[in-house]
């Protein structure tokens, strides 16, 4: 059996440009959660300064297979230019 896979994202806007990267996480979100293996894909922690997304995968396989999808592609092209800084991602 697999052991469960625990992520945190965290994300810091550009100054003003929460919504657009809200807005990016959110279309991310309806697509990811139908992905195979996805537990938890939800924002735990909402403000203009940073929002945290929490992540949960059955696999490691399901995690990889994700990492590599379109929902991901997508996001990282829609996020490019609205970030701060890269986005931090830590395993739990």
């Amino acid at each position: 059996m697999s052991e469960i896979i625990n992520l945190q994202a965290t994300f810091i806007p550009n100054d003003g440009e929460y919504f657009r990267v809200k807005l990016a996480l959110d279309i991310a979100i309806e697509q990811v959660v139908e992905e195979t293996g996805c537990i938890q894909y939800e924002i735990t922690e909402d403000s203009e300064e940073k929002i945290v997304l929490t992540e949960q995968w059955a696999s490691e396989a399901d995690l990889d297979k994700h990492s590599k999808g379109i929902a991901v592609q997508d996001l990282d092209e829609s996020l490019s230019a609205l970030l701060a800084t890269p986005v931090e991602l830590v395993r739990l």
